[in-house]
């Protein structure tokens, strides 16, 4: 897991402390992210003096073997997000200002908006703080998608002026990248070098169709896509979860993988 466990080291006096961070690896106990059918595999068992973890090492005191009851006591009720939905030949770590990850999230939102507004979509915009966990590699449960998209942000999509998305990209220049999907950017020393959309230079006189997030539209993380905006469609039925969940259980009934890689769309210039 690349979950990180925050660890206090106490140091004389009894109120000094020092702090370090600890990659969760399983290093301790073998435990792994359970999925429905291999709880104890994952998780290990109660057992009448503790809890034995899956590496064999057994606790009988401390708070180990209480969290560990209550970490598999709640697997009955979890059953249903622990389903396998997919499966990732490779783990997709986000990273910016560009990842396989973010990529494929923004293209997907793309698509969807597409569809859902019988309009052209000419670029995507969505922040990296919305996607919260990596898609892990191998295996791939409803839990990792929905941990993936949290937040209950609708789909959007915005008609916007060539100036107004020029500032916005000249905005995540200066300040931080946002995910992007659709154009093809340059930057150097905080500044937007260049910018193109479907092949062709960004055109101030131009509008484009744009899809993106409802959190978003008027300052979320000091974004407003919505501003000076040509028209607006807020699809207040179709959360980013009803549009990402369903997609990824496409690709498995299509006997796809859950794949994908960069092309270079954001280049960062020395």
């Amino acid at each position: 897991m690349s979950m990180l466990l925050l660890a206090a080291v106490v140091c004389a006096p009894a109120r000094d402390f020092k702090w370090q961070r600890i990659k969760m690896d399983g290093s301790r106990t073998g435990v792994t992210p359970p999925n429905a059918d291999n709880v104890e595999q994952a998780l290990g068992k109660k057992t009448f003096f503790g809890y034995k973890a899956p590496n064999g090492r057994r606790f009988c005191c401390g708070a180990t073997p209480k969290v560990a009851e209550i970490l598999i006591n709640a697997q009955p009720k979890m059953a249903a997000v622990k389903e396998v939905i997919a499966y990732a030949p490779e783990a997709m770590v986000l990273q910016e200002p560009e990842s396989a990850l973010s990529d494929w999230f923004v293209d997907e939102l793309m698509r969807a908006c597409e569809a859902r507004s019988g309009k052209k979509v000419d670029l995507g915009i969505t922040n990296f703080g919305g996607v919260r966990v990596d898609m892990p590699q191998g295996d791939v449960l409803m839990d990792d998608i929905l941990s993936m998209f949290p937040f209950k942000n609708h789909l959007c999509y915005v008609e916007l002026k060539g100036k107004e998305v020029r500032a916005l990209l000249e905005q995540f220049a200066s300040v931080r990248w946002q995910i992007v999907g659709g154009a093809r950017c340059k930057v150097k020393d905080g500044k937007l070098v260049s910018a193109e959309i479907g092949g062709e230079p960004l055109d101030d006189k131009k509008v484009y169709g744009v899809a993106t997030i409802s959190f978003l539209l008027g300052g979320g993380d000091d974004i407003f896509v919505a501003r000076n905006a040509v028209s607006l469609e807020e699809y207040t039925d179709l959360y980013i979860i009803d549009v990402m969940l369903p997609y990824v259980r496409s690709l498995t009934a299509e006997g796809k993988n859950v794949e994908y890689k960069t092309d270079g769309r954001i280049q960062y210039l020395d």
